[in-house]
């Protein structure tokens, strides 16, 4: 009987924060991804013995955890978590209020209350630190402190007795609770490391490697392969060309790692899954077994594109293509390759999180099986391989993805035929392994290098650190021991992807500044070690314009017609817009569907309009729109609705509205008869319901969601709103019951509940 096998590998990755002049880190993301996310993935399988699994290690990511380990991090966001608040400087407050909200507002902050009302404190006064910092007494700052860190905890610590206690304690916390949470931090970063040694000891994971300072590989041995992916992509002036540093990047990840687990990794997923024949004979000869990519890579490769059906299936012959284990042979080159079902892995990193976890878990493992069915259908074993960021993902669910991970490791155990492995497991029980003779250089990101250049930043950073590597090369050689070998380091550091990663169009984070900065530090070292002065270019911020998602206030009230045609500017002029950073994240692949939102009150209505990015989609979707309705004071939301369109062939089919008494428009009509609420749908979607809907207060004894006693509201229903109260709307597109794309990614649109004057005079 053909087997299933499934490879999940986590890519576990953080980008090299610490400057090796200063000894200071720059960002904290090591630290609180690892006492997130790290130890707790690979803990969990003490639960599943079956489950076998491959984790990604980046040795750039171990020596920084090590640091941190040892005590000899200089970590400013963990100096101003760990000082006495009324010790705190001016410019120290202010840095906690930039930082120390920095975090999910609903998974992360939003599940201690006291830490949720304290980011409120400081929205309130518009997330401006200098602002908002004489608002915050030492007991304020004090619950900051302690709370950023505990909410960083894996799902396993915060199950310890003594942390536990601390979270009970919700609020007031004392300078020894403080003293403690940061100690302990020390002692749980302890444990990461030795759990994955444990780990691959027992055999239940293999650990594989990335070059040291995650570079593109190809790059490295030839920026032109840039324009071989993407033909006519612009190029830096200057051709940078080392395939000497790119084995050397390789070769110390391997040394590494054994010393580090005493095990030499077999296998190696590249920075960003980028390959290339020149990248894979240097893995070769370094005695690498097995390398992964996506397979965008393979169909550019093979020459056959992956074609999908409606329902994300391949038909059987590129699914016997993709679901297999493939021999590369080029000359003496030898190597075996996995390629990664790119559709199933998205799934997990940006849908799943807005699903129920028992209902996730089942839809991943029927996907799995629906994929391999056609190879095992023929007789021949099928492997699955996901493979996707292990850390940034579980912010995006609730208790870090925990239950959906142990619901889903659950029914892979349970499952007669299927098998959850390791790589080499993998190869060693294949039978039947296609032949591949070239790669078409290229990443998991569109089997391109785009992301990392082309770009006019993109390019000018290679520009610099072409000018860089070619000093050293002209001065190494007149330099001390000690200065060459800083020096070089700190090349090597400059040659990471993930500057790149944030420059040009892509991507955006709150931290681009950071990232900039820091890489131009790198570079500066180079010349400092060697005694020279830097560039003067090195000053100045390689980054363009900040393109940051846009939100203007309710400026006046809106009155609009609801026609859903787009063309009615000034009707909409006055009300809050919130436009999408189609950039956000460090996660790439995310659908960008929705462009902009626009809403707003008058004395009777509330009103929003979607504008998508392009046409309306041409699939059958819904779009939902959640809003609820606060006082100040209120422990939770005076009223919550939600209204769910219907849409099929560009088309409104119906729209509802749950969570009032009264039934909605039927499917199909567009205007209630007594409330008179509208949605629809041409080159946008627009709707209106009545503030009554919101505003009404909950009937004796009912629970939220339960009756409403609308008619304790008089009209205008502006009238009878205190004056504190605001209404929150965010709106999603689901297809085929799964989350596709939403606005605000995080969070919600929020709208003062004022009068027509009071709203005009706040302007």
């Amino acid at each position: 009987m053909p087997a299933l096998r499934l490879i999940l590998l986590w890519h576990q990755h953080q980008p090299f924060y610490k400057d090796l002049v200063t000894g200071e880190y720059r960002l904290p993301w090591v630290r609180l991804h690892a006492l997130k996310d790290y130890y707790g993935m690979v803990k969990l399988l003490d639960e599943f013995p079956n489950v076998h699994q491959n984790f990604n290690l980046v040795p750039s990511l171990i020596t920084q955890i090590q640091d941190y380990v040892a005590g000899t991090a200089k970590d400013p966001f963990l100096a101003v978590a760990a000082k006495p608040a009324k010790e705190l400087t001016q410019s120290e407050r202010q840095f906690a209020l930039q930082y120390l909200f920095q975090a999910n507002p609903t998974n992360v902050i939003g599940r201690y209350p006291r830490y949720r009302e304290l980011r409120e404190r400081f929205r309130e006064q518009g997330y401006i630190a200098e602002k908002a910092e004489k608002y915050f007494e030492p007991q304020h700052f004090t619950d900051l402190q302690v709370l950023s860190q505990i909410a960083w905890f894996d799902e396993f610590f915060l199950e310890e007795k003594d942390v536990a206690a601390l979270i009970k304690k919700e609020r007031n916390y004392s300078l020894e609770d403080q003293k403690f949470i940061i100690q302990r931090e020390r002692e749980l970063l302890g444990k990461v490391l030795p759990a994955y040694a444990e780990a691959a000891k027992k055999a239940s994971i293999e650990i594989s490697a990335t070059p040291f300072y995650h570079p593109i590989l190809p790059l490295l041995c030839d920026t032109n392969a840039g324009a071989v992916s993407s033909p006519g992509l612009p190029l830096p002036q200057n051709r940078f060309r080392h395939p000497e540093d790119a084995r050397e990047q390789l070769a110390r990840a391997l040394d590494f790692h054994q010393q580090v687990f005493g095990v030499r990794p077999q296998g190696v997923w590249p920075s960003e899954g980028s390959v290339s024949d020149e990248a894979l004979s240097i893995a070769h000869s370094l005695g690498i077994k097995w390398m992964a990519t996506d397979e965008g890579v393979l169909g550019r490769s093979s020459g056959v594109f992956l074609q999908r059906d409606g329902n994300g299936r391949l038909p059987a012959h590129l699914a016997e293509r993709l679901y297999n284990i493939h021999r590369y042979e080029n000359g003496p080159t030898e190597m075996h390759m996995v390629f990664r079902d790119h559709t199933i892995s998205d799934l997990i990193g940006f849908v799943y999180s807005g699903m129920d976890p028992r209902e996730a878990a089942g839809h991943l493992l029927h996907n799995i099986k629906e994929a391999a069915q056609p190879v095992l259908a023929q007789g021949r074993d099928a492997i699955v391989s996901v493979i996707l960021d292990g850390e940034n993902a579980w912010e995006y669910y609730p208790n870090s993805g925990r239950e959906f991970l142990r619901r889903f490791y659950d029914v892979v155990q349970r499952e007669s035929g299927l098998e959850a492995v390791t790589v080499s497991e993998a190869i060693a029980r294949h039978r039947t392994f296609s032949l591949l003779k070239s790669l078409v250089p290229g990443s998991w990101i569109n089997a391109n290098f785009n992301v990392w250049i082309g770009a006019p930043e993109d390019n000018r950073a290679w520009d610099y650190l072409h000018h860089a590597r070619e000093f050293y090369a002209q001065h190494a050689s007149h330099a001390t021991e000690a200065q060459r070998k800083l020096a070089f380091e700190e090349l090597l550091i400059a040659e990471g992807s993930d500057w790149n990663w944030w420059y040009g169009p892509e991507h955006h984070s709150a931290n681009d500044r950071d990232f900039d900065e820091l890489y131009r530090k790198h570079l500066s070292n180079i010349y400092q070690a060697l005694g020279a002065a830097p560039p003067d270019y090195l000053a100045q911020p390689i980054t363009g314009a900040e393109v940051r998602p846009a939100f203007t206030p309710q400026t006046a009230y809106i009155h609009p017609r609801i026609t859903g045609d787009k063309i009615r500017y000034f009707e909409w002029l006055g009300a809050a817009i919130f436009t999408a950073d189609q950039r956000a994240g460090a996660m790439h692949g995310k659908q960008f569907l929705l462009d902009s939102v626009y809403a707003g009150i008058d004395s009777t209505f509330a009103y929003g309009r979607l504008d998508f990015a392009g046409p309306v989609p041409d699939m059958e979707f819904d779009l939902v729109v959640n809003l609820e309705s606060w006082a100040e004071g209120e422990p939770r939301p005076r009223r919550t609705l939600r209204l769910d369109a219907k849409v099929q062939d560009r088309k409104l089919t119906g729209w509802t509205v749950e969570g009032r008494e009264e039934p909605s428009a039927a499917a199909g009509e567009n205007v209630s008869s007594e409330e008179r609420a509208k949605a629809a749908l041409v080159r946008n979607f627009e709707f209106r319901l009545p503030l009554s809907w919101l505003l009404a207060t909950p009937s004796s004894g009912a629970n939220a969601g339960s009756s409403y006693q609308t008619d304790a509201v008089p009209k205008p229903g502006i009238a009878a709103i205190p004056p504190t109260s605001r209404l929150r709307l965010r709106f999603s597109l689901w297809h085929n019951r799964l989350p596709v794309d939403a606005l605000p990614v995080e969070g919600w649109i929020e709208l003062q509940l004022l009068s027509e004057h009071e709203l005009g005079a706040g302007m």
